[in-house]
């Protein structure tokens, strides 16, 4: 059962590569979408309400994806299928590599305002007052962030538990995306979230830190700006993933960045020179390696580990 398991992870990948996320009825779309409903009526300006929020939200996703795993063991094609499915609702990494060839072709073209209205499809950063050079830099520190979350994350949660770790992982990224920022409104009910994305993302950060070292043929850089640099980074699962990036491909990222009300100062990660536009076609190209060795990677932990008791 466990090869069912690692041969729908590689048709899942396979799925996002060539299809990309579906432009309507996205699953991920659906759950946001609940998540917004259900915080109507449980917003309240505490971390108990919010951690109650949180527990309903992934318990129910994750609950969800056990029944599934549960029923579709029984049978081998049933439950690769099942994987895959599950994988190519939960991965990003076409969609990413999308919107760095659109950022890429808009700044090449000089669309400056084209180029600052796209970036909130890679990151909520106010991209206000951002020239070409510092839109660069946010499209190169995102792609390398969401790397790790779209792509390394739930294909390794995957290989250790498959389909309950695929949307377990993704509902819990998923409520980060929407409610884990420390503005006024969310810093409390907002912290259940956060934190339990910091702990579901801890181990593939790193794992992802690894990879990129790995697939640029750079372990040793990537690895020496990380254990530098990430320390200063305010995340402690991006500074690693932004940290590598930046030795891997010779670049000096971080800064300060404006998200709304808020402010943040994200050190300084690498030595080289700041990115410019061609830097986010090399990023993109590095991310998509990076993809494809977390793949081989979840497959090989699938086929590691004892059957799940819900298998």
């Amino acid at each position: 059962m466990l090869v069912a398991r690692g041969i729908g992870l590689t048709l899942g990948f396979v799925a996002d590569r060539l299809l990309g996320d579906p432009r309507r009825y996205h699953p991920v779309a659906g759950y946001g979408q609940a998540a917004a409903a259900l915080e109507t009526r449980m917003y309240a300006d505490s971390r108990a309400a919010g951690t109650a929020y949180t527990l309903v939200l992934v318990g129910t996703a994750t609950a969800a994806g056990i029944a599934v795993e549960k029923f579709a063991s029984r049978h081998p094609v049933a439950q690769a299928l099942a994987t895959a499915v599950a994988t190519w609702a939960v991965l990003g990494g076409r969609s990413l590599e999308r919107e760095a060839e659109v950022m890429a072709s808009r700044l090449e073209a000089d669309d400056i305002p084209g180029a600052r209205n796209r970036l909130s499809h890679l990151c909520s950063r106010d991209a206000t007052d951002l020239g070409p050079d510092e839109l660069a830099r946010a499209t190169v520190e995102s792609i390398a962030e969401n790397t790790s979350d779209a792509c390394v994350a739930p294909l390794l949660w995957g290989g250790a538990l498959g389909v309950p770790g695929l949307v377990g992982y993704r509902a819990v990224n998923t409520l980060d995306a929407m409610v884990g920022y420390r503005s006024a409104k969310y810093r409390n009910f907002g912290w259940a979230s956060a934190r339990l994305d910091d702990l579901a993302n801890y181990l593939p950060a790193r794992a992802c830190a690894v990879l990129t070292g790995l697939t640029a043929g750079q372990p040793a850089e990537a690895l020496r700006i990380w254990r530098r640099d990430a320390p200063g980074h305010p995340s402690p699962n991006a500074g690693p993933v932004e940290a590598s990036f930046a030795g891997a491909l010779g670049l000096r990222l971080g800064g300060s960045n404006t998200y709304g009300d808020e402010v943040e100062d994200r050190g300084t990660l690498g030595d080289g020179p700041r990115p410019g536009v061609p830097d986010i076609r090399r990023t993109a190209d590095l991310a998509r390696r990076v993809a494809i060795a977390a793949t081989a990677a979840a497959v090989v932990l699938s086929l590691g580990r004892r059957e799940n008791r819900w298998g």
